[in-house]
């Protein structure tokens, strides 16, 4: 029906680069705050000795590459639909948010294994002036996370919202190197492990988040329905349109920061086929101009008997 072979760029229609622009300043000023902030961990954390700080900082290059993963996926995803991929490259950003996710989840392990080395090496206490750099990698992440989850909410992006979250998985390793150190320098002599006990503790956290952002990214690669309230704002909106009288099927998938839909619009039986054709593609022009980040919709036109 609506999906006029005649009229393809009625029917299917593709974010431009535009869009995305807000995502990819995100993840720019992302990158060239964790570049900044994992030399200044690692330095401090070699130069105090402070594993925990040093693991921070090698998560922190973890985040770098993360941040560049999630650039480069939202690039690609504001790609037009070419003759191979005629729904767009949207999934570029879903796959970007797996692999930030599998980011996560990684940092956490090589931090573990990091911690449990240095737990069973004996080592000298961490210098006071880490608790400094520490307190303020907290507030910079917490920051950084903050902003860059606004932008993902904004766009609609799962990748910049994993990445957002990995931020906030830093600022708790840090907090929990600051409550590490605090103990070692408090305690004394037989307390210079408490760091790597901190370090180790938050990987916990770090799974947790890991496995939460990984699962909704997988969940967008399988191509799972969107949030039900999304779907009766589309089913609401068509069914708002003269001459439809009911919205029957209505399946609705995220490619990227868009939508693609399959809908079912039921009309009167008895008019005919060009003045159907147009009720549907009244119902495509009344989605598109809806606000929702729509980028194909193919309506169905079915007689209504009743």
């Amino acid at each position: 029906m609506a999906d006029d072979e005649k009229t393809p760029d009625r029917a299917r229609r593709s974010l431009p680069a535009a869009d995305v622009a807000p995502g990819l300043e995100a993840s720019g000023v992302a990158i060239a705050t964790n570049v900044v902030l994992a030399v200044t961990k690692i330095v401090t954390g070699v130069v105090g000795n402070s594993y925990a700080l040093v693991a921070d900082g090698i998560e922190s290059t973890a985040d770098v590459v993360s941040s560049l993963v999630v650039w480069s996926g939202l690039r690609v995803s504001a790609r037009p639909p070419d003759g191979t991929h005629p729904y767009g490259h949207g999934k570029a950003e879903s796959i970007a948010a797996v692999v930030v996710a599998v980011f996560v989840l990684g940092a956490a392990g090589i931090i573990a294994l990091q911690s449990v080395r240095e737990i069973r090496t004996p080592h000298h206490l961490p210098e006071w002036y880490t608790l400094v750099v520490l307190a303020a990698i907290v507030v910079v992440k917490e920051l950084l996370y903050r902003f860059v989850f606004h932008a993902g909410s904004a766009l609609g992006s799962s990748s910049l919202k994993a990445d957002a979250w990995h931020h906030r998985s830093d600022a708790i390793t840090s907090l929990a190197a600051f409550v590490g150190i605090s103990i070692a320098l408090i305690g004394g002599e037989g307390y210079e492990t408490a760091d790597d006990w901190a370090a180790l503790a938050a990987c916990v956290v770090i799974v947790y988040n890991g496995l939460r952002l990984l699962r909704p990214a997988l969940d967008e690669v399988m191509d799972a329905a969107v949030p039900r309230d999304t779907v009766q704002r589309i089913r609401d909106i068509a069914g708002a349109v003269p001459g439809v009288h009911a919205v029957e099927k209505c399946r609705v998938r995220k490619s990227g920061v868009g939508l693609l839909m399959d809908i079912h619009v039921a009309v009167d039986a008895a008019i005919s086929v060009r003045e159907g054709h147009e009720i549907g593609h009244a119902v495509q022009d009344r989605l598109y101009a809806s606000g929702l980040a729509i980028i194909d919709a193919v309506i169905h036109v079915e007689p209504d008997d009743l």
